[in-house]
């Protein structure tokens, strides 16, 4: 870990210790949902990455899509 995110890890502890107790779990459902949205793909990019596909002929029969899924 380089030492910038120690500093920030250090610093987002000591404010974590400011915070009454009453309030903790709505911060952390701020943190979770601030993370799942920095490591999802947006809807609009992955709507057009999959609309570039099927473009481009990169499609699957339905019924292929199934082949495996439940372990056979």
């Amino acid at each position: 870990m380089n030492r910038l995110s120690q500093t920030c890890r250090e610093e987002l502890r000591a404010e974590l210790e400011t915070i009454p107790d009453e309030y903790l779990p709505f911060v952390l459902r701020m943190f979770r949902a601030f993370r799942d949205s920095i490591t999802l793909v947006r809807a609009d990019a992955s709507f057009r990455q999959g609309w570039q596909e099927v473009q481009q002929g990169m499609t699957y029969p339905l019924e292929d899509l199934w082949n495996g899924i439940d372990g056979q």
